[in-house]
């Protein structure tokens, strides 16, 4: 019992950490792209990111202000008081985080094909989890739809995993930046298969760990319920 809460507090603590993460990126991008004299990058890579992403603002917007909503409130739904204290909020806000999701994965291939960095390899890893991401949403959604709870729970988990993952190319990025052996457009779409692919396995490994121990419910801070 006291490693499975400890399992359970390490994987809440790095969720908490990457959502934030996710979120403080997607907020000094928008502040980058509506006050750049303010808050754009000042060395030669981060100035060419920033310049970027301002050439293409709308799109950019459209897919960071429901990332970071998305990153945020996915983490209520894992709270066990409002899954079994207050039910209507928890089904609000699952709709509204499929519909923020559809928009974050329909972007995010416009995107890959629009304003990638990292040329044909970053191309396939974000095409790939974008559209691995939309699937997970709409199964997700439609087990819930049949009441099935235990079965959506594991499709949603599988599509935050993917949604942290832009969280995680953070600090992979920064790594490349700091040892300066690659150029951006060499680096970015390592960085993005590595930081996808962590979360997202991490993810697969909670749901076979939660389903070895019997503890769907209670780990990583769920309580299942019927209606979802």
């Amino acid at each position: 019992m006291a490693g499975r809460r400890q399992a359970s507090r390490f994987i809440w603590s790095g969720v908490i950490v990457l959502a934030v993460s996710g979120f403080a990126a997607a907020t000094r991008r928008a502040l980058v792209l509506f006050w750049p004299g303010v808050f754009a990058g000042k060395y030669p890579p981060a100035a060419a990111l920033d310049a970027g992403f301002a050439r293409h603002m709308s799109l950019t917007l459209v897919h960071i202000i429901p990332g970071a909503l998305f990153l945020v409130l996915a983490l209520l739904q894992f709270v066990p008081n409002i899954r079994n204290k207050h039910l209507r909020i928890h089904r609000w806000l699952g709709k509204v985080l499929v519909v923020s999701g559809l928009v974050i994965g329909i972007s995010a291939l416009v995107m890959s094909f629009t304003m990638n960095i990292g040329g044909p390899n970053e191309t396939a890893a974000t095409t790939l989890f974008g559209i691995l991401f939309l699937f997970c949403l709409i199964k997700g959604y439609r087990h819930i739809r049949r009441k099935e709870v235990a079965k959506h729970r594991e499709w949603m988990i599988r599509a935050y995993g993917i949604g942290l993952g832009v969280a995680t190319t953070r600090p992979i990025v920064g790594m490349f930046f700091a040892f300066r052996k690659l150029t951006p457009h060499e680096f970015f779409g390592i960085a993005f298969w590595l930081g996808f692919t962590i979360t997202f396995l991490s993810a697969e490994a909670w749901i076979d760990y939660t389903r070895e121990h019997g503890i769907q419910a209670q780990a990583f801070g769920e309580s299942i319920h019927d209606g979802g």
